[in-house]
């Protein structure tokens, strides 16, 4: 008896501890937050939240269109969940040089919409290995040198040498009382 109340504590205890939890994944309206910027050059990324605050627990297909100056449009194009994070979605570059008012809206069930103004420019080419190269070498870095490189060796000579410290070492016996 005392094994059945105990085994009927502990379902109660993990039904108490579960229930909350999968109640409140349940509790949005699917109204969504989303925040465009742009990334730097020539393409969009849209952080979309739950109005709460709460992450999205599945994949939102999210629509973009953009305007700018002299009646340059672009989409609508479909927004690709990416790796970053959930709810984090990137467009790819899609927009030419210039300032554009980037819209994104989520498609039914969900609601949302937002519109942004975001610049869009030439991205930055890598420098050529030459001038990589001249950086590489004023800044002292080598590959391979380092302090870092020694630590290992130092370390593992500084416990050999505790190690033998202490099995060297004279060791005090007990002769039973006498001295």
């Amino acid at each position: 008896m005392r094994l059945t109340r105990g085994a009927v504590a502990v379902l109660v205890g993990l039904l108490l501890a579960i229930l909350p939890a999968a109640g409140a994944a349940q509790a949005h309206d699917r109204t969504l937050r989303l925040e465009v910027a742009g990334d730097g050059a020539t393409g969009v990324t849209v952080q979309a939240t739950y109005t709460d605050g709460h992450r999205l627990e599945s994949v939102v297909r999210l629509v973009l269109t953009a305007t700018a100056e002299g009646g340059r449009t672009v989409g609508p194009t479909q927004l690709e969940p990416v790796g970053e994070g959930q709810g984090f979605y990137f467009s790819g570059p899609v927009l030419t040089p210039g300032t554009w008012q980037v819209t994104v809206s989520a498609p039914a069930p969900y609601t949302g919409a937002t519109t942004a103004e975001v610049r869009a420019v030439e991205g930055q080419a890598p420098p050529p290995a030459e001038l990589a190269e001249r950086a590489e070498a004023a800044n002292g870095s080598s590959s391979g040198a380092g302090w870092w490189r020694w630590a290992l060796p130092i370390g593992l000579a500084v416990l050999a040498l505790a190690v033998l410290a202490v099995a060297v070492s004279p060791t005090r016996r007990r002769t039973g009382g006498k001295v």
